[in-house]
């Protein structure tokens, strides 16, 4: 076996089995935009018990960047994993090593609407004391207008 430091096209070159085609279709499907991932995520359709195509849709899913299709990606290794065949077997390192990855994209991307959610909160808070601040300035240039006659003050009622 080929050691880790080796390139991937080695390994490839070295090991023409499913972990190979595996490999070969991330790196195809990897560049597609959203209309195309639609489009394979449709001519992949669903599944069902078959270790590689689960393994492919996982793959394209992946590339959606929508959290509902990490998460059935994830669904979908999990199911490689859980199954005993020989098939799957060959595929569990692969499926170990893209679970982990999925894992923590959705931990990065968990991390990033938390903080924009943060942000958003922040700027309204900011807006809402710079309108503070400007009303208070309205009031302090109403006081300081030179021109303008004193504030009437009620007469104080007799006694």
């Amino acid at each position: 076996m080929a050691p880790a430091t080796q390139p991937a096209w080695v390994l490839t070159q070295h090991s023409q089995g499913p972990v190979a085609a595996l490999l070969v279709y991330a790196d195809k499907v990897r560049p597609l935009g959203g209309n195309e991932l639609a489009a394979e995520i449709a001519r992949l359709g669903e599944p069902g018990e078959v270790p590689i195509a689960q393994m492919q849709l996982a793959l394209v899913l992946a590339q959606t960047r929508s959290p509902a299709d990490l998460a059935r990606g994830l669904a979908l290794l999990q199911r490689v994993l859980a199954n005993p065949s020989n098939d799957a077997q060959i595929l569990h390192p692969l499926a170990r090593l893209l679970t982990a990855r999925y894992q923590e994209q959705r931990r990065v991307e968990d991390d990033r609407d938390r903080q924009a959610q943060q942000l958003r909160d922040s700027q309204r808070r900011i807006d809402q004391l710079s309108d503070r601040i400007e009303a208070l300035r309205a009031i302090e240039r109403s006081f300081s207008r030179p021109n303008s006659p004193p504030p009437a003050v009620a007469p104080k009622p007799a006694q």
